[in-house]
């Protein structure tokens, strides 16, 4: 896997305001907040996202994301928070290194939400059935 910007973080050969470190993994303020307190979470391990990550590794960042997200929230006086992760360049991932996004949000006007579609007739039967038969 590349070196990466979080790498970097992780053996502090950049600066990065961290609000919380364990063994697996680590915290820190987006350096490009879409709101105060937007911090990241990333495994220490380095490992791409979420199709290359094992089971352990990801236990332990969600177990990080669900710790401090209430710190994060009540920190800036939100009501809320979104908790993001995009995985491979079409989803809009740019570090290649696992993270997990917890943006804080005070009312539900800052919050931009994903533009809604429908399945065409048959639409949605037809992708079930294919989901259904990657996993079997």
């Amino acid at each position: 896997m590349e070196d990466t910007v979080f790498g970097k973080i992780i053996r502090r050969e950049i600066p990065a305001e961290i609000v919380y470190e364990d063994d697996e993994t680590l915290a820190f303020l987006d350096i490009e907040p879409i709101a105060p307190g937007h911090t990241l979470v990333i495994p220490k391990k380095p490992v791409r996202n979420i199709f290359d990550v094992d089971e352990e590794t990801l236990a332990a960042v969600m177990r990080t994301v669900r710790k401090i997200s209430p710190a994060v929230r009540d920190s800036v006086g939100a009501k809320g928070v979104h908790i993001n992760s995009n995985h491979e360049p079409e989803a809009g991932q740019v570090v290649f290194h696992l993270h997990m996004h917890i943006i804080p949000r005070i009312d539900r006007n800052s919050f931009v939400a994903w533009p809604k579609t429908s399945y065409s007739e048959n639409e949605a039967k037809d992708i079930a059935a294919r989901i259904r038969k990657e996993l079997s």
